[in-house]
């Protein structure tokens, strides 16, 4: 790796005070946790502007998570593109799901870890929905020699059972949580308590840009390598900076890394992909841009998915990632602003995307990333539109390819090839009679 992406350049490195996202952020936390937040707060910016930190952290990303991932030019997707949508566009591919653990998550992970053990923490705790998070915070805490305890939601158990034996393989102990609708945001409440009652000892890798101050912004920097290496990617391959750059959106944690590196780029657009599930009028989606109100969750004020009476409004997606009933304050301070705009993709629409990329690219997409590709026909049409394709060639997208699709090729059989299923199903049985 060159120098250049050693260390990250300017005042931008640094995290945000509380209230730097307008209305939004903040700590909303109990007493217990209160001191343990603030910790955080204090040590959190000593530890991104001290150098040696600094290395340690992008040397473990170049030797071992294998960074600087690539980019890469999606010819095939972009001639499809061109036919669906009746718009030029080149698409490029951030190529987070070549990182090893097969996701961005890996990059906070990794840097949280370090952080924790630079506090004194002996024991780390994670909470974790389609399973990347938990496999990364289990796989930082195995290179480190950490004890490692990962919150799932049962419904996200077994959907997401291969991530869920990767966590045990590493040492992990995964604990189901039944409660609710045993999906991510139960995962999260359940690691809450556990951290109010071992606050001491214990550091909470939260997984996305959300929580209370200063997690958005820790894990916002910590990932923000993902835009600062697609940025410098963009200027050498093309000569330029992409016209936009989308990226699904649950917590937010893969859009917020790319994203960064953008937002003082006017000329470049930001699109969050949200999941719609089976329709926002139905009610089961997660959709919380379009139909979230602002409310006070998970220690920070966001908008949240409720009812008319405040009550909160149970979130659903075919992708487990993106199944929760809220977003990062800073997306919606961006969405507030303007500066990023927001898209719904169904579930549907998200497995035919992730059959779109995987047959014309060859990249079997997590179901997550399903939701950007399959956003891009709106997208490029929208670009053209406001009258910002250029006469000098294609419009650039630039696409963040969050994961790899390997933990969701259940729910794809489930959907789209039951006999495949099936036929493993009595494979397995075999042997066990056997």
């Amino acid at each position: 790796m060159s120098d250049k992406h050693e260390i990250p350049a300017g005042d931008d490195a640094s995290p945000p005070l509380v209230g730097d996202f307008g209305r939004f952020g903040g700590r909303y936390v109990s007493e217990t946790l209160m001191p343990a937040v603030e910790e955080l707060a204090r040590e959190w910016p000593r530890a991104w502007r001290d150098a040696a930190f600094q290395r340690e952290y992008h040397r473990i990303l170049r030797d071992y998570v294998g960074r600087p991932s690539p980019v890469s030019d999606a010819p095939r997707l972009s001639d499809d593109l061109r036919d669906r949508a009746g718009v030029d566009a080149r698409v490029l591919l951030k190529r987070e799901d070549l990182n090893h653990t097969g996701a961005h998550k890996i990059n906070n992970c990794v840097g949280q870890v370090l952080l924790a053990r630079r506090l004194g923490k002996t024991r780390i705790i994670a909470e974790t929905g389609a399973g990347q998070h938990g496999v990364a915070t289990a796989t930082a805490c195995a290179y480190f020699g950490l004890p490692c305890v990962v919150y799932m939601g049962a419904e996200d158990v077994a959907r997401q059972s291969l991530n869920v034996a990767r966590m045990r393989m590493l040492g992990a102990e995964v604990r189901p949580v039944h409660a609710g609708s045993a999906t991510l945001k139960d995962a999260i409440n359940a690691a809450l308590r556990d951290w109010v009652a071992t606050v001491r000892d214990t550091h909470y890798v939260i997984g996305s840009v959300m929580g209370p101050d200063p997690y958005p912004a820790m894990v916002r920097d910590l990932q923000r390598v993902i835009g600062d290496e697609a940025r410098a990617q963009c200027l050498e391959r093309v000569g330029a900076l992409p016209d936009a750059v989308v990226a699904c959106v649950g917590g937010g944690s893969n859009a917020m890394g790319i994203f960064a590196a953008f937002l003082g780029d006017p000329g470049v657009r930001l699109f969050g992909v949200e999941a719609t599930g089976e329709g926002v009028a139905s009610g089961r989606h997660a959709a919380t841009i379009t139909a979230g109100r602002e409310g006070v969750y998970h220690g920070m004020r966001s908008l949240v998915l409720q009812t008319d009476d405040g009550q909160l409004q149970e979130a659903h997606s075919i992708s487990a990632g993106l199944d929760y009933p809220g977003i990062g304050p800073e997306h919606a301070r961006l969405h507030a602003d303007g500066r990023a705009r927001y898209l719904g993709v169904s579930d549907l629409e998200a497995l035919d995307a992730m059959e779109w990329l995987a047959r014309r690219e060859g990249i079997i997409p997590a179901l997550e990333t399903a939701h950007a590709i399959a956003a891009l026909p709106a997208i490029v049409r929208a670009l053209q539109r406001e009258s910002r394709a250029r006469p000098d060639g294609p419009l650039r997208v630039l696409v963040n390819v969050s994961g790899r699709g390997d933990k969701d090729m259940h729910t794809y059989m489930q959907r789209r090839d039951p006999a495949a299923l099936v036929m493993i199903g009595a494979r397995e049985g075999g042997r066990r009679d056997d």
